[in-house]
């Protein structure tokens, strides 16, 4: 799991909450029912609007994942194709077809049971790459729903503040209670920019990012299986993978595999 998210978020509001102390103020000043709900409520709406509802339940399903974050490092799957080539090449690639009964990624189990089968490797290259495509352009969509709300929720939150406003000069005739009104007025503009950038456009870049991983997770294991079924020589298509892959990524997970390697020598 990559908390980055939520770490963000934190600090975000919590940045927020400081300086709305430091200036001496209340945060119950800003949470206003009102504005909020106008904000949120409508600016979700029109996001709604200007998609499909199919769009908007896919953005849900891909919400917890945004938080979660969680991938696959690359030298992982380097490692199990690897595993997987040296099976094939002592046993014969039918033996796939037990390794694709156990895999639970939808992805490799598919790629598998069709190598197993004796699928022709042009027809196999053809499946996995539109499997990719498909899934690519769903996960996009739901990052583009949250990158759109976010460009919604200011121009909701400018809305708010005029009609607002408009029920401030509705009553000049009470000149004390014009400055509260005022603030309030513009609590909604405050909510506006507040949820854009601190809510829907960290969101919609966050799964963005991780759509791109994913991606790259896919094109890798279909560049190693398709090997695979090709007979490749295990050690060099190892070495093949590797080149894929960006040289700190790949030292990255080297490091993190050498630190619990110590770790559990230490404890040994």
């Amino acid at each position: 799991m990559d908390p980055a998210t939520i770490i963000g978020l934190v600090i975000a509001f919590g940045s927020l909450y400081a300086m709305i102390t430091l200036e001496g103020a209340h945060v119950q000043a800003i949470l206003l029912p009102a504005p909020m709900v106008l904000v949120f409520g409508a600016t979700i709406a029109v996001g709604v609007a200007g998609g499909t509802l199919k769009d908007f339940v896919q953005a849900l399903k891909a919400l917890p994942r945004g938080f979660k974050g969680k991938t696959t490092p690359p030298q992982e799957i380097i490692d199990r194709v690897v595993i997987l080539a040296e099976k094939a090449r002592s046993e014969g690639l039918l033996s796939l077809e037990q390794e694709a009964s156990e895999a639970t990624d939808p992805f490799t189990k598919k790629a598998l049971q069709n190598i197993a089968d004796g699928i022709d490797g042009e027809e196999l290259r053809e499946l996995l790459e539109d499997e990719i495509s498909a899934k690519t352009v769903s996960e996009r969509n739901a990052a583009k729903f949250f990158t759109t709300l976010g460009g919604y929720a200011p121009t909701v939150g400018i809305i708010g503040t005029v009609v607002s406003l408009t029920h401030v000069l509705e009553n000049l005739s009470s000149p004390d209670t014009l400055g509260p009104m005022i603030a309030t007025a513009f609590v909604a503009t405050l909510w506006g920019l507040l949820s854009a950038n601190f809510i829907w456009l960290p969101i919609g870049s966050r799964l963005k990012r991780l759509a791109d991983i994913e991606l790259s997770r896919m094109t890798l294991l279909m560049e190693g299986l398709l090997a695979v079924q090709a007979g490749s020589q295990p050690r060099l298509l190892g070495e093949r993978l590797q080149a894929m892959i960006p040289d700190e990524k790949t030292k990255q997970d080297k490091g993190q595999k050498a630190s619990k390697a110590d770790k559990k020598l230490t404890a040994a």
